[in-house]
């Protein structure tokens, strides 16, 4: 029995040993570990740390919307000379002075400027540059605090804003003339004289007129285009009581032809001819919709086809539709890949501007004819100004002329956009 007893003494002896002993080295495994940390988060000074960077200059960066400040910085003397050690920049950024600086980015050795694009409006901050050299590294002082802020006039884009205010002084003086009773000079455009043979056609023939505003959304210029010429074209239709279709491939531009024939309607004095089943929707898929076209223009047999819009693909099958109908067919459109498609099967055909100038030239509204005029006057001085700009060009390449250089180099600045 006494044998026994010394026996778990000693075990439990034995056992206590073990457990101090664990305990001893688990605390110097720890303190070892966190000496380690401490030494690499302090900087490693020997006779390769690097020399440190410039104190940074900072300032807000100019001309622009805000949220941008640029630092710059004199280069460690060991950048490209000295040991030549430095392998790249480190930017630090901090909203105090003696606070937590943290790395918002780096840059390769010989780089001496950082434009910092993450930044807060009308909030401090303080910037330091770290020079690296592998596992040693040196920081700059920290720099003076520095707030961006947004800038509301960009000077280096003068220049556009006297080209504004250019066509913006024709465009008025041209609106205004046409308000006094002015008549303004337009080119004849075949296709647009023959709108009224084709709705004059359709009123004899007791036909429908259908018309196709394109096959895009509201977000393209020409659907918006296609509807104004809709307005005009449908006032001279209301005016006639021809029966008018115009299926459409959209919902918005479902709601936006229809406000826009009801108020030609409404403007013909005939708004109990206008219902809502003259616009009408079909389906957003491009084909499915050119077979509903193609459908309505074998069954109704319409007089007169427009096309007036964006297209596609779809611009061919729908000329020779209606060509093989022997309708009326006016088409424009600015996709330049289906103007051939429709040049070739289409009656008449706008091409390019002639669609966007189209409603003017229909309407005859006063503020639509001066804008076409003072866009016109802006398309003039701007031919003008290339004429210039190549005339100085060849007389600097043949005289060498120091005046020439300058005079085209003004006419290079005076349209460049520097986006």
């Amino acid at each position: 029995m006494l044998h026994m007893e010394r026996a778990c003494l000693h075990r439990g002896r034995a056992s206590l040993f073990c457990v101090l002993a664990i305990l001893l080295l688990s605390l110097g495994l720890f303190s070892t570990a966190a000496a380690q940390e401490e030494t690499f988060q302090k900087p490693l000074v020997s006779e390769q740390t690097p020399a440190p960077p410039g104190l940074p200059a900072v300032h807000d960066t100019p001309y622009d919307a805000g949220r941008s400040i640029t630092v710059s910085w004199g280069l460690s003397s060991d950048d490209g000379a000295g040991r030549n050690s430095v392998t790249g920049y480190d930017i630090l950024r901090s909203e105090t002075r003696d606070g937590e600086y943290l790395v918002i980015s780096s840059v390769s050795m010989g780089v001496k400027e950082y434009v910092d694009t993450s930044t807060e409006d009308k909030v401090d901050y303080y910037y330091r540059v770290r020079a690296l050299a592998g596992e040693f590294f040196a920081d700059s002082p920290p720099s003076e605090a520095v707030h961006s802020k947004q800038q509301w006039y960009n000077p280096e884009r003068s220049n556009l804003l006297a080209i504004a205010v250019i066509l913006s002084f024709f465009i008025i003086f041209y609106i205004s003339r046409a308000k006094r009773g002015k008549k303004l000079f337009i080119r004849r455009i075949a296709g647009l004289e023959a709108v009224d043979e084709a709705v004059g056609r359709a009123t004899e023939m007791g036909k429908s007129i259908l018309y196709v505003p394109g096959i895009q959304d509201l977000d393209d210029v020409q659907t918006v285009a296609g509807i104004t010429i809709l307005g005009s074209l449908a006032k001279m239709i209301a005016k006639y009581d021809t029966k008018l279709d115009v299926p459409v491939s959209r919902s918005m531009v479902l709601a936006a032809a229809r406000e826009t024939v009801k108020q030609a309607y409404l403007s013909a004095g005939r708004p109990d001819a206008y219902s809502d089943d003259i616009v009408h929707y079909v389906t957003d898929e491009q084909f499915g919709y050119v077979a509903f076209l193609d459908g309505t223009m074998v069954r109704n047999k319409p007089a007169a086809c427009f096309y007036m819009g964006s297209f596609f693909a779809e611009s061919l099958i729908l000329a020779e539709t209606g060509n093989s109908i022997g309708a009326i067919q006016v088409a424009g459109t600015a996709q330049p890949a289906q103007l051939p498609f429709f040049v070739a099967a289409c009656d008449y055909t706008l091409i390019g501007e002639e669609l966007f100038a189209a409603s003017a030239y229909l309407s005859k509204e006063p503020r639509a004819l001066g804008s076409l005029k003072g866009a016109d006057a802006g398309k003039v001085l701007a031919t003008a100004a290339i004429g210039l700009g190549v005339l100085f060009e060849t007389l600097r390449v043949l005289t060498g002329s120091p005046a020439m250089a300058k005079a085209g180099d003004f006419i290079i600045r005076l349209f460049s956009l520097r986006f």
